[in-house]
């Protein structure tokens, strides 16, 4: 079963805060931080692109039926 929309938005939501943790981390010069930034950036990517997917599935539904 897909996850909802919501309810992939709400994990975008939740990763890109826990991100927000990496921020000041990666200014003050952690490298570490800063990949930890671009892959959360990467997973927020990915999970976007699966809810355009969703409500794309949706709009096409609707208007067939």
């Amino acid at each position: 079963m897909q996850p909802t929309i919501a309810a992939l938005v709400e994990q975008m939501i939740a990763e890109l805060q826990s991100a927000m943790n990496d921020v000041p981390k990666h200014y003050d010069g952690n490298n570490a931080a800063g990949t930890r930034l671009r892959n959360a950036m990467e997973s927020v990517k990915k999970q976007a692109q699966s809810v355009r997917r969703e409500v794309s599935f949706d709009k096409s539904a609707r208007k067939a039926g």
